[in-house]
């Protein structure tokens, strides 16, 4: 089965996010707004064995806060992306995930520099992305929130999310 590791952010002005999604996002109806820790695998492991090896590694991590702020964006093989900014949390994000991909999915890694951020848009071409991040990058509304736990998604057949697990942080 197809699954990922994420944080579900909650921000109070969400709905920010959630209108950059819908116009520049294909996803936008399917996943909410996220992070991804460790990026889509396709592994047998049991949602009980994965929630178990949650536990182990997340062992010791406590809540975080974390902001949002500002936009970029990244052509590269993978497509054309809108990405909004982590300016703090971001050691916190990239520890979750060097853990995560140092141990039990080290084997699903593709070798590729990780950038903790959340995506607002993919677009087919770079055109299109200049333009939807020249739309965008006037915005600077702060997402501010609090992370207290971590999810792990089924991807289900038509690409729409189901939450398997939410482990909390201590």
């Amino acid at each position: 089965m197809l699954r990922t590791i994420m944080i579900f952010p909650q921000f109070e002005n969400i709905s920010i996010i959630d209108d950059i999604r819908k116009k520049y996002d294909p996803l936008s109806e399917l996943v909410r707004p996220h992070i991804t820790l460790v990026f889509p695998f396709e592994s047998e492991i049991s949602n009980d064995d994965l929630a178990q090896l949650l536990e182990k590694r997340l062992i010791g991590i406590n809540s975080f806060d974390m902001t949002l702020n500002g936009f970029s964006k990244r052509n590269d093989r993978f497509g054309n992306y809108l990405f909004l900014n982590i300016t703090k949390g971001i050691d916190e994000v990239k520890n979750i995930h060097n853990m995560l991909y140092e141990h039990e999915f080290k084997k699903f890694d593709l070798g590729y520099g990780y950038v903790p951020h959340m995506t607002v848009g993919k677009l087919s071409t770079i055109q299109l992305l200049d333009e939807a991040f020249d739309d965008i990058s006037l915005n600077f509304e702060i997402f501010s929130t609090i992370v207290d736990k971590v999810s792990v998604e089924i991807i289900g057949k038509s690409e729409e999310s189901i939450i398997a697990i939410e482990k909390n942080l201590t």
